[in-house]
């Protein structure tokens, strides 16, 4: 039985309900199997208590805290059961294999809650007693919570977790069931109860926040400054409505803080992306880019002045380490408030050297594709690389291109070519964009070759990514390739096929053909 003389003064026990509280997220239903890695998972990081799930709701809930039950290795494994006998014995048989069994009986004590089974508060303090008791009689590690205690009267609350202390509870959890409670109240009433309820010196007294306001995790540290020593939360947030207390938030809320708050957990912090990431693909509960700890955003910088502060020393916008709770390292996220300093530290990274003229030359093609798309991912910016290296010595580029298209009638293209300096314009029709394009290509360069492929792929996800278009040609049994990559499909495609007009040039002189003089038309 967990005691407050079995805990130390900065200790503070974590109680998991992600596989209860958080599963009653609609649409977070997780099977048999997923309940059983999420446990394994959550023992394996040091959680304390692991509430398994409400064994009377189902026979696959019962199975599943059954089977919990038997393998935890370190967790005190724990059922929740409503205030009456069936809940309770239905509960202890799913628990009772457990290493560290725990019997979680509530019932809801506010008016309103008092209103649906119709209980006077002499009738329900009685049946507080009665299966508390029994709970107890059954297992010695009992936690018993008021639901919605922070809309209970205070003497009706007060009186009635006396009743559960002497009837057996070993912790007295005070939920804030609607996420209504604000931290300094949350502090107030856990340190009044224990201060005033007779016998309260002999229990642990826990929070159960839920984010209905978002002050679930302010309201949980709050009460433990108050005095609570357990704090229910899950991971994510998971829960009903807007969810609970974050564990990943208080865990590192208590490791950055400890200077104001000073307590501390059993929890391997470096496991907490890692179990984030696998709650999160087993309930579809997608998190959030910027939520605290373990959103992808978390640890991405993409603001000039930000990522040359952290290619400088971390510690300038980061109060917390990556690796401390299992990334490998920061992400310098790249896009149009990016500066030169990121730019180039990232390319260094996929292995490009670029200074001077040519990093400002890419810098200046960066900041366009930034303009158009979101976030610049690391196979964009090879791509634009890639891009650089094939267009460095085209003796043909792509200036300008306008193409308009649609139901009704045929594409129509315009576009500039800079054929060894000069400008070169023209305007076609064709059966499409790319064709009209393509046919404009045509009208400024006179050449033979046969088209063989044309293929477009995505470079990264997303309706703004950036396109990758493959072209291959053939003239007189030279085959040339071109590629380029683009947000604009038809702007990648043009650029693919003059790529590979500037390689069928350099084909045609080592071929020993003359390719000196391109053959175009001047018809600007």
């Amino acid at each position: 039985m967990t005691s407050p003389a079995s805990i130390p003064d900065s200790r503070v026990v974590i109680f998991d309900t992600t596989l209860r509280d958080g599963e009653q997220s609609p649409g977070a239903t997780m099977t048999h199997a997923e309940k059983l890695e999420i446990a394994s998972m959550l023992d394996e990081m040091g959680v304390d208590i692991i509430e398994a799930g409400f064994p009377i709701a189902s026979d696959g809930d019962f199975a599943a805290v059954s089977e919990i039950a038997k393998a935890a290795q370190s967790a005190t494994i724990c059922g929740l059961a409503r205030a009456n006998l069936r809940d309770i014995d239905r509960c202890w048989e799913a628990v009772k294999h457990a290493r560290s069994p725990r019997i979680h009986t509530f019932i809801g004590t506010s008016p309103l809650h008092r209103a649906i089974p119709n209980l006077t508060k002499d009738e329900m303090a009685e049946r507080i007693h009665e299966t508390v008791t029994h709970a107890r009689n059954l297992c010695d590690n009992v936690q018993w919570s008021p639901m919605d205690a922070t809309r209970t009267e205070w003497d009706y609350l007060a009186r009635v977790v006396e009743i559960a202390i002497k009837a057996g509870a070993s912790t007295i959890n005070i939920p804030d069931t609607v996420g209504y409670t604000a931290p300094n109240e949350s502090a107030a009433l856990i340190r009044r109860l224990i201060a005033e309820v007779p016998g309260a010196e002999d229990v642990i007294f826990a929070t159960h926040c839920h984010n209905d306001l978002g002050m679930a995790t302010a309201n949980s540290l709050a009460a433990v400054e108050g005095g609570a020593r357990q704090i229910e939360c899950t991971i994510n947030g998971l829960g009903e409505r807007a969810g609970n207390t974050a564990l990943e938030e208080v865990v590192m809320a208590l490791k950055v803080r400890h200077d104001i708050m000073p307590f501390t957990t059993g929890i391997d912090a470096t496991k907490l992306m890692a179990i984030s990431r696998r709650v999160s693909a087993v309930s579809g509960f997608t998190v959030q880019p910027n939520k605290a700890i373990v959103g992808k955003n978390a640890f991405a910088h993409e603001s000039g002045i930000h990522q040359d502060g952290m290619l400088k020393n971390a510690e300038t916008f980061e109060i917390m380490r990556p690796e401390d709770v299992g990334l490998t390292e920061t992400s310098l996220v790249m896009g149009k408030h990016s500066g030169r300093a990121a730019l180039r530290s990232k390319l260094a990274e996929l292995g490009y050297e670029v200074e001077g003229n040519q990093l400002a030359d890419v810098f200046v093609r960066f900041k366009a594709l930034a303009d158009r798309k979101k976030e610049i991912y690391d196979d964009d910016l090879i791509a634009l690389m890639q891009d650089e290296e094939r267009q460095a010595e085209d003796r043909i580029k792509v200036e300008k291109l306008r193409v308009v298209c649609g139901t009704g009638g045929q594409a129509e293209a315009e576009l500039t070519l800079m054929i060894d300096g000069n400008a070169q314009s023209s305007e076609a029709n064709g059966d499409g964009p790319v064709d009209a394009a393509f046919n404009a290509v045509k009208a400024l360069i006179d050449h033979e070759a046969r088209l063989q492929l044309y293929q477009v792929s995505a470079v990264t996800e997303g309706t703004d990514a950036q396109a990758t278009v493959t072209v291959r040609m053939e003239e007189d049994g030279r085959i040339v390739s071109g590629q380029s990559a683009d947000t604009d499909t038809v702007v990648a495609s043009v650029r693919a096929y003059v790529n590979a007009l500037n390689r069928l040039l350099v084909r045609r002189e080592k071929a020993g053909t003359d390719a000196r003089e391109i053959s175009y038309k001047d018809v600007g």
